[in-house]
């Protein structure tokens, strides 16, 4: 309670001397300024209604506030208080037109950055194209173009090795079962299934001459199996005859895509399944296996005919050797072939030698010993007889 007798003694003297800025509210301004401007009687001014410098008291504009606000939102944007949407700026900070244009120029350097620059792998070739027409190649390593979308660099692998399958096993398309049947020299059907590899040669051919490369490599497959294919015979076709029907397509697939300037190498046709169709399949196995045993008896006969020949060789060339021999001394090459030959003759015979008349030498006879019985029953009957 001690505190408020001291502080109006010190108020008082302020409110007497009209010296608040804000003046003493005895009356109103004549600016409208509720109580802030000088009033008739001569009282104190508003100090934040001064006008600017340079402008006479009086005229009618923004105030002094007004004006440092309008600066601190920069050069006088806004409406003029902080209801318009304005904010104070910090001195030194860019302004949101700086901004932008730091943005913009960010974005454009990336986006130069990421087309100009193109990385080509070792396997890799960059098919360069200006506004939709070839202008170049790009070699593997880091290469450089102008920004899209003036210039396009388009990848292609010229190392891969790609494979066709005919029929096509991802295909749903029935037809592409009935593709595989194709007509022999012979009158007769039969159901191939191949494949076909191949490789990018030329990038740029590629790209640009064929409107769709596989697509037209699949049909100049097909059409040269088929010419291939009707040119052999159905034993030919599902038999040996294959390699030669591989190396026939390989040459005129090559030749036609060479031509369309495919940019297109083939590097090989394989055969992987050759039989007749369905309806005669089990006919054809039949026909098959005879082959097969007919085949098996044909090198059974030519393995003997080597082995006769063979040994009527070996014979011969004895037959010379001692043609030779008897050449040098005919009486003893003849006496010689003569005991041989009596040698092998009566080794398969009995027989009894007597040397000399008296002599009785002992002699191995087995034979001998086996017609005993039998000489014996005839001498028997004989010494009845003489005693009759």
């Amino acid at each position: 309670m001690t505190i408020i007798p001291g502080w109006f003694p010190r108020r008082t003297p302020l409110l007497a001397d009209n010296k608040s800025p804000w003046g003493s509210g005895g009356g109103s301004g004549s600016d409208g300024n509720g109580g802030g401007g000088d009033d008739k009687a001569g009282g104190p001014r508003n100090p934040w209604t001064q006008p600017p410098a340079g402008r006479p008291r009086g005229t009618p504009g923004p105030s002094a506030l007004d004006e440092f606000l309008k600066r601190a939102r920069g050069n006088g944007g806004g409406s003029g208080g902080f209801g318009g949407g304005g904010r104070p700026r910090i001195p030194g900070a860019p302004s949101a037109g700086q901004l932008w244009g730091i943005g913009v120029a960010i974005i454009l350097a990336g986006w130069i950055v990421l087309t100009s620059i193109h990385s080509i792998g070792p396997q890799e070739r960059g098919v360069v194209t200006f506004l939709g027409r070839y202008s170049g190649t790009l070699e593997p390593g880091i290469g450089f173009t102008l920004p899209a979308p003036f210039a396009d660099v388009a990848k292609v692998d010229v190392a891969a090795i790609n494979t066709d399958n005919f029929p096509d096993t991802n295909a749903d398309d029935p037809a592409s079962e009935t593709d595989k049947l194709m007509l022999t020299e012979d009158q007769n059907i039969v159901d191939l299934d191949y494949s076909v590899r191949w490789q990018i040669s030329n990038p740029q051919d590629f790209a640009f001459q064929i409107a769709d490369p596989k697509e037209t490599l699949r049909a100049t497959a097909q059409s040269a199996m088929r010419a291939a294919v009707a040119t052999a015979t159905l034993d030919e076709a599902i038999g040996n005859g294959r390699g030669a029907i591989e190396a026939k397509v390989q040459i005129a697939m090559q030749e036609i895509l060479d031509r369309y300037n495919s940019g297109i190498r083939i590097q090989g046709v394989a055969i992987r399944g050759a039989q007749a169709p369905a309806q005669v399949a089990d006919a054809f196995k039949e026909v098959s296996a005879a082959q097969q045993k007919a085949q098996s008896d044909i090198s059974q006969a030519r393995g003997y005919a080597q082995q006769t020949l063979a040994k009527a060789q070996g014979e011969a060339a004895a037959f010379d050797v001692i043609y030779a021999q008897y050449k040098v001394a005919p009486e003893v090459t003849r006496r010689r072939m003569y005991y041989e030959t009596m040698e092998k003759v009566l080794a398969k015979s009995d027989k009894t030698v007597v040397e000399s008349p008296g002599v009785n030498s002992y002699l191995p006879l087995p034979g001998q010993a086996r017609r005993a019985p039998d000489a014996a029953a005839v001498v028997a009957p004989q010494a009845q007889g003489g005693g009759q």
